[in-house]
């Protein structure tokens, strides 16, 4: 795994991935594209044995469709796995909890503002939190 670096926009994207759950969506794809008929696909081409062009079909196993697939996962799969790893790296324990939970678990501010005991002000979390935290890391 090559290094990435986190940026607000891969954060934005992973917390996307995480809410469409979008890595085991592509798991399945790829494991029905293997073992049913999902990966076959026809293409037509020209019989010229005759003298002119007659169509054919051809069927086979869509191998780019497949490919495609496999690198679009295996990126997902490293970039959640950086973003864990800098979550996780957090030092201080509310900051990594609030991004956990933002990040993650895919949690709204009003529903995190109640687990860390802001109910009071529900964009505390968001605003002196997670912001500044970014703000902090130039990010």
């Amino acid at each position: 795994m090559k290094e990435i670096k986190i940026t607000r926009k891969l954060l934005d994207e992973y917390r996307d991935m995480r809410k469409k759950r979008t890595i085991p969506i592509l798991e399945m794809e790829l494991r029905e594209m293997r073992e049913g008929d999902n990966g076959f696909g026809n293409s037509t081409i020209f019989d010229y044995r005759d003298g002119f062009p007659r169509p054919q079909s051809v069927v086979g196993f869509d191998w780019e469709q497949y490919e495609r697939r496999e690198k679009a996962l295996e990126r997902k799969k490293d970039v959640s796995k950086a973003v864990e790893k800098w979550i996780e790296e957090i030092e201080d324990g509310q900051t990594r909890c609030v991004f956990r939970m933002f990040y993650r678990d895919v949690m709204g501010w009003d529903k995190i503002a109640v687990k860390t005991g802001y109910s009071d002000s529900p964009d505390y979390p968001r605003l002196m939190i997670r912001d500044k935290h970014l703000k902090d890391c130039g990010l």
